[in-house]
């Protein structure tokens, strides 16, 4: 029998071959698995079975992965790994920006996505809160660890998780210059994913804080939040 606290994962893909590929591997893995052949009876079964990961594809029959990842992200903060054929960058990134917070590009290793569950799972049941201060602040900004809630002259401003934990990074490791590579490891716990990745995010971030924040580029290198 699966163990529970490892996490319920909902597979969503039009081709039952991959599902039942998905299923054997992340099953065997100790993780209790649901599925679902469309994006309509992804909403479903999410409302449903409450799972605590989503492994969505993008090409999907009723409503296509991107929407399902859109939908899902507004109901709830779960890690969504997309699922893609297509090997443009700007598809993968468009994956990012609508609220994903990985992929797999197909032809895939199951070993490897049954792999990327378990680190973003980890990731989110533990990231590095233990080395922040309590309620971190830079200029008017503030973070509220607990509540994972990010203020902005009083004004909670809404981030996405990865959004959240990219801030909690920088922050911490502010007037220090961290590399792509060291934010894809201690943010993202991968190395599979482009470090594009981490521009998109940090051109959200830029974005929905406007000048609060003075997030420093460093061309070929990476990024430093200066004080």
């Amino acid at each position: 029998m699966n163990d529970p606290l490892l996490g319920r994962v909902l597979v969503v893909d039009d081709e039952m071959s991959l599902r039942r590929l998905l299923r054997a591997y992340l099953s065997k893995a100790g993780f209790d698995v649901v599925d679902a052949r469309d994006g309509r009876e992804a909403i479903f079964e999410f409302e449903r079975s409450r799972p605590d990961i989503a492994i969505v594809d993008v090409m999907l029959p009723e409503l296509d992965g991107y929407e399902v990842v859109r939908r899902l992200r507004a109901r709830s903060s779960l890690p969504i790994i997309l699922l893609t054929a297509k090997g443009q960058e700007r598809d993968r990134v468009t994956g990012l920006e609508v609220g994903a917070d990985d992929y797999v590009v197909k032809p895939f290793s199951a070993p490897e996505v049954v792999a990327r569950v378990r680190a973003q799972l980890r990731r989110i049941r533990g990231f590095g809160e233990e080395d922040l201060p309590s309620d971190p602040e830079v200029g008017s900004v503030r973070l509220d660890l607990a509540g994972r809630r990010c203020v902005l002259d009083g004004k909670e401003i809404e981030l996405t998780r990865r959004e959240f934990d990219l801030l909690a990074a920088l922050i911490r490791s502010r007037d220090r210059v961290l590399t792509r590579e060291h934010l894809l490891e201690s943010v993202w716990e991968t190395e599979f994913i482009s470090q594009r990745t981490v521009d998109v995010h940090v051109a959200a971030l830029r974005r929905k804080l406007g000048g609060a924040v003075a997030i420093t580029s460093l061309r070929g290198v990476g990024y430093r939040l200066d004080s």
